[in-house]
This record gives C-alpha cells, sequence and structure tokens, in this order.
C-alpha cells in the first residue's frame, strides 16, 4: 500500500470513528443541507462540481478538532438542498444569499468562507459581496478573478478551436445530462479519473477539457483503477446522490456565468480586501490556465497571507492530499484576526 493511500486509509477511519450532525437550515429558495461538527468560530465550506459537503470528510474532523465549528453545505441544486427548478434560479448572487443565509440560520454574524472548484468562485463572491458577514475568504484550485473583459460565452467560444470546450457543453439544457444521467456511476469515475495526478491522461493525449465535434465529453476520460483519495464507497456516496437528484442543478450553474457577468456589473475588476488563501495543485489545468490571475493576486487580493502549489496534486485538492490541505487551513486559520 502506497504512503498516500495509508495516509487516506488513516484519515477515513478517524471520519468513520467521529461524529457530525446533518441539519437543514433554512435559506431564500427553501432549504440547504449541512453537515456540522465542532465548535467555535464559524468555517463554512463550499463544494464544487460534480461534490457534495462529502469532500469536505477529510477536513470536518480536524477543523473540529483545532477548535472550529466546521459547516460543509450542499450547494443549492445538490443532495438535500433545494433544487428549484429555473435554470436562473442558480445565479452567483442566489448562491450568495444562500451562504449567508446559513450563518445566520446557524446564529451567527460572521464566518470565514473556503470553497473549491465551482465553490471557490462563490466563496470569493460571498466574500466580495457580503464582507459584513464572510471575515476571510479561503480558495482551493480555482484562483480569483475579477469579474470584467468579454462575456463569458464568447470567451469559452473561442477556447477550443475545432473542439468545444467543457463549459460551452454544459450550456444546453439537457445535453450534457443525456451523456451523464444514463451511468452517472461511471461517468463520476471517469470525471475525477481524468482530473487525478495519479490518473490523469498523459501528457499530449487529448484533453479531458474538450469534446470533439459530435462526440462526448466522456470519450476523453482515461479508464481503470480508481484515484488513490477514491474508494468503491466514496465514489458509491457520491454516484447515489447524483443518481436520485440528477444533474440539471449542478450544471445550471455553468448556465449561469452570462447571468453573472451581468448581475455582478458593479463589481468589475473589484478586489477582496480581507485575509485571503489560495491552494492550488501543480498538475491542475487550472492553476496553469490562470496562471496570470495568481500573478495578479497583489492587486485582486491585497489581503491575501498564504498561497501554495502543492506538487504532484491533481484538480480534487483536498481529497487528493488532505493532510497537507488540513495543515495549511489549520496554519492559516490560527493566524487570523480574532
Amino acid at each position: 500500500m502506497s504512503q498516500q493511500s495509508t495516509r487516506l486509509s488513516a484519515q477515513q477511519a478517524t471520519w468513520q470513528a467521529t461524529e457530525v450532525t446533518h441539519r437543514l437550515v433554512p435559506s431564500p429558495t427553501g432549504r440547504i443541507h449541512l453537515v456540522e461538527q465542532g465548535t467555535g468560530p464559524l468555517v463554512l465550506l463550499v463544494h464544487g462540481f460534480p461534490e457534495s459537503w462529502y469532500s469536505w470528510r477529510h477536513q470536518l474532523p480536524v477543523l473540529a478538532a483545532a477548535g472550529y465549528r466546521a459547516v460543509a453545505i450542499d450547494v443549492r441544486g445538490y443532495g438535500r438542498s433545494s433544487k428549484p427548478g429555473g435554470t436562473d434560479a442558480y445565479r452567483m448572487l442566489d448562491l450568495v444569499a444562500d451562504n449567508a443565509a446559513v450563518v445566520h440560520a446557524l446564529g451567527e454574524q460572521s464566518a470565514v468562507i473556503v470553497g473549491h472548484d465551482w465553490g471557490a468562485a462563490i466563496a470569493a463572491n460571498s466574500a466580495l459581496i457580503r464582507p459584513d458577514v464572510f471575515r476571510a475568504v479561503g480558495l482551493l484550485s480555482i484562483p480569483y478573478a475579477p469579474r470584467g473583459g468579454p462575456r463569458p460565452s464568447e470567451l469559452f467560444q473561442g477556447m477550443g478551436g475545432e473542439e468545444e470546450f467543457y463549459v460551452s457543453y454544459f450550456q444546453e439544457p439537457g445535453r450534457a445530462e443525456a451523456e451523464i444521467e444514463p451511468d452517472v456511476r461511471g461517468w463520476l469515475a471517469g470525471f475525477y479519473l481524468a482530473l487525478s495526478a495519479d490518473t490523469m491522461p498523459a501528457p499530449g493525449a487529448p484533453g479531458p477539457h474538450f469534446v470533439s465535434r459530435g462526440g462526448t465529453l466522456r470519450d476523453r476520460f482515461p479508464v481503470g483503477r480508481l484515484p488513490a483519495w477514491l474508494s468503491d464507497s466514496d465514489l458509491d456516496v457520491y454516484a447515489g446522490e447524483f443518481e436520485r437528484t440528477g444533474l440539471s442543478g449542478p450544471l445550471n450553474r455553468y448556465r449561469n456565468m452570462d447571468r453573472d457577468w451581468e448581475d455582478l456589473s458593479d463589481f468589475d475588476g473589484a478586489p477582496i480586501t480581507q485575509p485571503s488563501l489560495f491552494i492550488g495543485g501543480s498538475q491542475d489545468a487550472s492553476t496553469t490556465w490562470l496562471a496570470d490571475a495568481i500573478k495578479a493576486y497583489p492587486v485582486t487580493l491585497p489581503g491575501l497571507t498564504a498561497s501554495h502549489i502543492l506538487d504532484g496534486c491533481g484538480h480534487w485538492i483536498q481529497q487528493e492530499q488532505p493532510t497537507e490541505v488540513n495543515r495549511i487551513l489549520t496554519d492559516w486559520l490560527a493566524a487570523l484576526p480574532a
């Protein structure tokens, strides 16, 4: 067994031996499901696509043991949280309102917010729009890039050349669902494989972020063993949630990027001034594609107190290297002003 596998087994044993509280709290659209552990200052954890609160299973007990009230939510459209039917019900302003509602429903006035993937963008905008609620922000995998530039749909349409960028592929309601929902478990396994450091396609292989004309995203996914961070039982948890709820709610986040661009026009180029943290993976395409955003941090994140690129890590950062991410998070939280 590899050192990483041994580490993950120990983390999973810790997770299984500790108790968490599941709760439904009111939100503007109905309810948000959350999982809570520990007492102390509130740390709100926001997952990305295609995940759930479960992606923070390695962080919850560690943050609780460090003296924090760790709360991982199911984002609107996921898991047991509300799933409004309209595509435009998943715009960024709605998700920011959900996060603020969670903080207040828990009887708190403020929180540190930490997000991964889409959750990083949601966390960043929560800090930007509601600085009265979110006193610090941690971003995993996706750097902060202020609103600006061309309309997102126009930008993404130009990225694929003869192929189609995955964000453009996700735009048409029902199209990606038709690919994913007949075999949710298999599709998720391929997607996780494609973006994990130990199983992603070799350099020079066709990129898993692009779709050939007339093809599917899955055509580019690797097959074989699961990544070291993902057990069969972990995959069962993720697949079970999406088999029950479908993928339209999660995919609707992508379908609101132009609406977000319009909604956030007052924040064009705006920096986030609260204390902030960034953690990226050296093998994550997001880190390289958005390298200019990271270079701009002195301007866009003037409150940045720590920035880390984890060697040999892919996109699923808090699951691929939980011990290192936990160390960075707890050190950063401990150094924040009270």
